[in-house]
């Protein structure tokens, strides 16, 4: 979406692909844009004036050129808090339909078939949750409070944004090892940055129990989907309840380790974040963002790059 600030503000709304942005920009003169999870790489920072605002309609940033945007003298923001609940209640959706293989048993129903699978209660049982934020600590409360199941927080090493080991979280830990053995099942909900690209691979996997099942509803980068599906399909692993892919819309990263072929997969498409309520929130939130920026209330912003801060007038 572009638009511009005559009458505070004027919104149109605009393509996704870069180029075609870019267009739209230059045809409507628009001074801010809001854009979702496409990559930005280049031609978006030539295009809008400096002081000008690229808001991000979500949290994840990383499509965003924070450098080449700081060297055009553009604010980067996102929209961090406003969808935790929806992510968080999509998260333990998923873990429950893993206990209860509910869309094994769904999709039998479907079929004509009486398949009364044992499934698993949740209580007394362990969640580990690898990047205990905000989201995490929203995981573990229903976790905790609303059945009554043990939590462990892992947190990256270094890593200073983990709660202390209290409320919710019966153990926050650093030692990878030590969380991904404990848990029955272990919820990813750590960044999509750099650092953290693969970060459940081959000997990660072999760190969990064999009947767990791995909850991915943070980024698609961070699992080794080949490696996923051969501890999958060698049983070495329960399942995987995925929301979020290394390619969207998904395809297999090999065709030969097609996830969608396995029968303890769970996959949704992106949709942690899909609700009327998230959406209505991040909306709101980048268009204040941008209101923030006009009024110079910086401080107030959820700014991405500050050391633009230097370079607008």
């Amino acid at each position: 979406m572009v638009f511009t600030s005559s009458a505070r503000y004027t919104f149109q709304p605009a393509p996704s692909d870069e180029a075609a942005l870019v267009h739209a920009i230059d045809e409507s003169g628009a001074t801010h844009v809001i854009v979702g999870g496409q990559p930005y790489r280049d031609a978006l920072y030539a295009a809008l004036p400096r002081g000008s605002v690229v808001a991000r309609y979500g949290v994840g940033h990383e499509w965003i050129d924070k450098a080449k945007a700081t060297a055009a003298g553009l604010l980067c923001t996102n929209t961090p808090s406003v969808l935790d609940q929806s992510v968080a209640e999509l998260t333990f959706l998923l873990v429950a339909a893993s206990a209860r293989r509910l869309t094994a048993i769904a999709g039998a129903m479907r079929e004509g078939e009486w398949t009364p699978l044992l499934g698993a209660e949740l209580r007394g049982k362990t969640l580990t949750i690898v990047g205990p934020g905000r989201i995490g600590q929203a995981v573990a409360r229903i976790a905790k409070r609303g059945f009554e199941m043990r939590v462990v927080g892992c947190r990256r090493t270094g890593s200073s944004s983990a709660p202390p080991a209290t409320g919710d979280f019966d153990l926050v830990t650093d030692d990878v090892a030590d969380a991904l053995g404990q848990g029955d099942f272990v919820s990813l909900l750590m960044p999509g940055v750099p650092a953290n690209a693969h970060f459940i691979n081959h000997d990660r996997l072999a760190m969990m129990q064999p009947h767990a099942w791995l909850i991915n509803t943070a980024r698609g980068a961070v699992i080794d989907e080949v490696a996923l599906y051969e501890a999958l399909s060698s049983h070495r692993l329960g399942g995987a309840a995925l929301d979020v892919f290394d390619r969207e819309p998904y395809q297999p990263a090999d065709p030969h380790h097609d996830l969608r072929t396995l029968p303890n997969v769970i996959l949704t498409p992106h949709v942690g974040s899909s609700t009327p309520e998230a959406n209505r929130a991040m909306a709101e939130r980048a268009v204040q963002n941008i209101a923030w920026a006009e009024d110079k209330a910086f401080d107030r912003m959820d700014l991405l790059n500050p050391d633009v801060l230097a370079k607008t007038p």
